[in-house]
């Protein structure tokens, strides 16, 4: 008997889900609501089951970002995307680990919905024009279009400087002994002049309510780290495809996600916020599921 395709794809589902919501928790329930429609159709009708799981998917999550657009009105201080703990070898699919790294999933937040979902499909994914189209309710035409508006916007906005895995991870390396030490000249050593720290609490969770710019104000706030924490863990964990740091402070549990320019961090992203932190209780498995 053959695998159902809904299990063969489930994957690749919640990583469509995923990049189109920033929200692990969401998609997981966007790839349930998927199953529970795929269940209602007869599988012997659908010529192309991969397409049409991904169609489904696509407008469940275009349905939920109302629901998330109304949490997020009311969100307290910054918002971030929710860290994902991945194993190493995603990053053996570059194109995969760019596409869910934290630096990718805060310029895809600075998208339109459906300019997302475009970009998404197209860009990560490979589907064609018309299966877009179909999914998201225009022309083809239009989704042209819109992939063209949506890739300018992100090329403006991402990274410009790529670095070698094992450079990252001897970069983060080293931040973390700094960190755990409170040395704030090794840090300075690591990080970019106009670095940018961004935390997420949720209103639950300590945490900077707005972003805090430059090296110095940024490293002797991490300085602080050994002064407050002194029982802390700091390991090195893999997130989002990219070497980063799990923090775990009296049981309280913070993800720092990096994002490099060259051999400089330019980006730290802090999720404290506990509702957010669910994706680190264990390996997402992740799939861009391309050649099925």
């Amino acid at each position: 008997m053959s695998e159902d395709p809904f299990v063969r794809h489930r994957n690749l589902l919640f990583t469509v889900a995923y990049e189109m919501l920033g929200s692990a928790v969401d998609a997981e329930d966007v790839v349930q609501e998927t199953w529970l429609r795929w269940a209602e159709v007869d599988h012997s009708e659908v010529q192309h089951p991969r397409a049409y799981l991904v169609r489904i998917v696509t407008r469940q999550a275009l349905n939920r970002v109302r629901t998330m657009a109304r949490r997020r009105e009311e969100y307290v201080g910054e918002w971030l995307p929710e860290p994902l703990l991945t194993a190493p070898d995603v990053a053996d699919d570059i194109e995969l680990a760019e596409s869910v790294s934290m630096a990718m999933m805060t310029v895809l937040e600075t998208l339109g919905p459906t300019e997302r979902a475009v970009f998404v499909l197209r860009e990560v994914f490979d589907t064609p024009y018309d299966e877009i189209a179909e999914a998201v309710g225009k022309s083809s035409a239009t989704v042209r279009q819109i992939a063209l508006r949506a890739r300018n916007h992100v090329a403006a906005r991402r990274p410009r400087v790529a670095v070698d895995r094992d450079e990252q991870r001897a970069v983060v390396e080293r931040f973390l002994a700094a960190v755990q030490t409170g040395d704030v000249q090794g840090l300075l050593a690591v990080l970019a002049p106009d670095v940018v720290l961004k935390a997420d609490g949720g209103g639950i969770a300590q945490a900077i309510r707005k972003p805090l710019s430059g090296s110095d104000p940024v490293a002797r706030l991490l300085s602080n780290f050994a002064l407050i924490a002194p029982g802390g863990v700091v390991e090195m964990v893999w997130i989002n495809g990219a070497p980063a740091a799990r923090i775990e402070v009296q049981g309280e549990l913070t993800a720092v996600s990096l994002v490099f320019e060259g051999d400089r961090i330019a980006r730290i992203y802090a999720m404290r916020n506990p509702h957010k932190l669910t994706g680190l209780v264990g390996e997402t498995a992740l799939s861009r599921d391309v050649t099925a």
